[in-house]
């Protein structure tokens, strides 16, 4: 019985022993959590280093750019006006041609043949005209006299007119044949580049195949591009006082960007538009010409047509960097002169270099988070990574670029 008793109290001790210890680990659980969150409200409790950009105010120039194509200043298409067997291709593929240079040959000898008869021809019309004349000469007097009829001279004078007019044809068909033998010879009429050959040595060609090649003047060399009515209102008094022909003396003003994004050397200018307005585009077509002595330009290059429109006064700047962009809506985070962050929505109107143009959303003066945008919420206080704000500066040559959403449209423009 006693050691019954003795069995039980050990149990119960037993119990009460693990009852403890259980208590203690969820004890400790519970502390380590607590512990945990609070050292991580702590840490989340610091201010954030950022750097800061004021918001700055310049008068800063907008540029507009159209989407342009390439074209020869002159394009010539050679076709051939005789028909016959190529003989020779002359000239050398994408070369430079003077005027004048024989390009392609005709095999000759049929209109070699050609003329050779037809000159046989006209020698047998100066002779029968020969022999005419000596019979009018003859006959005159003979009349006189009453020893031939009147109606015989009248015979001898008509055919003596229509062996002349024999003469004439028979000269027309020597020069058509001249001409045609000529024709075997394909010579440039313009200077330029020469493009490939569409046809091979030993083709039949003449005047209803295609074109052998083409021609094309290229310095300067033309480029297409549309605007709309409101933009050529704009500019149209400018294109109407043309100096010379080709309008290189005239102002050039014209910038042109090519397709990796280089922009050429040389200045453009306006030099006509087109005829009428599309009805269906409501846009016109307007050439501009650039010099090209080296030939870097081709027909045919797609390039932007970069012009100076305006100049925006007093715009706000604020660097690329510090916009962020979400579902086609722009914003930034202001701070305060309390250090507080305020996350502000905002209307961009263009970049200029590394800078953005805001239309609204902004003043001058306030200051914007440059980098460590991404480790602030709203109102949350910052802190300086440097001593002073940065300060940006706006290079006055450098062209503000439209929004991506429309690339022919002007920055601040719709």
């Amino acid at each position: 019985m006693l050691a019954d008793k003795q069995s039980c109290s050990r149990s119960w001790q037993f119990f009460r022993m693990h009852r403890v210890i259980g208590f203690l680990l969820i004890l400790l659980m519970l502390c380590g959590v607590g512990c945990g969150q609070k050292a991580q409200e702590s840490i989340g409790m610091e201010a954030p280093e950022v750097d800061l950009a004021y918001v700055i105010q310049k008068d800063v120039p907008i540029y507009t750019e159209w989407v342009g194509t390439t074209e020869g200043l002159v394009n010539a298409k050679i076709r051939a006006q005789v028909s016959g067997y190529l003989l020779k291709q002359i000239y050398k593929e994408g070369a430079l041609v003077k005027k004048g240079d024989l390009l392609f040959e005709i095999d000759p000898r049929p209109f070699k043949a050609a003329l050779d008869q037809a000159d046989g021809q006209l020698a047998q019309a100066r002779a029968r005209l020969g022999k005419t004349e000596l019979d009018v000469k003859r006959y005159t007097p003979l009349a006189k006299e009453g020893a031939i009829s009147k109606q015989e001279l009248d015979d001898a004078v008509q055919a003596n007119l229509a062996a002349k007019a024999a003469v004439y044809s028979a000269q027309a068909a020597v020069e058509q044949a001249k001409l045609n033998l000529g024709f075997t010879r394909i010579t440039s009429p313009i200077g330029g580049i020469a493009g490939a050959a569409n046809a091979q040595i030993g083709d039949l060609v003449g005047p209803q195949t295609v074109e052998l090649t083409t021609v094309s003047t290229i310095d300067p060399i033309k480029v297409y591009f549309p605007i709309s009515e409101r933009e050529y209102l704009s500019v149209a008094e400018r294109i109407s006082t043309a100096e010379d022909d080709h309008g290189i003396s005239r102002e050039a003003t014209l910038d042109l960007i090519l397709a990796n994004e280089s922009v050429y050397p040389h200045k453009g200018t306006l030099s006509y538009a087109d005829r009428q307005v599309d009805v269906k585009t409501g846009t016109i077509r307007i050439a501009a010409l650039f010099p090209n002595s080296g030939n870097i330009l081709r027909p045919g290059q797609f390039a932007r047509v970069r012009a100076h429109t305006e100049t925006r006064k007093n715009a706000l700047l604020v660097p690329q960097r510090s916009v962020s962009e979400l579902q086609g809506s722009y914003q930034l985070a202001v701070v305060g002169s309390d250090n507080k962050v305020q996350i502000r929505p905002i209307k961009t109107g263009g970049r200029i270099d590394s800078l953005w143009i805001v239309n609204e959303g902004l003043k001058p003066g306030e200051r914007v988070i440059v980098e460590g945008i991404q480790k602030v919420k709203e109102g949350q206080v910052v802190k300086l990574k440097q001593a002073e704000v940065q300060s940006h500066a706006v290079p006055m040559s450098s062209p503000a670029q439209g929004e991506k959403s429309s690339p022919k449209t002007a920055a601040g423009k719709e």
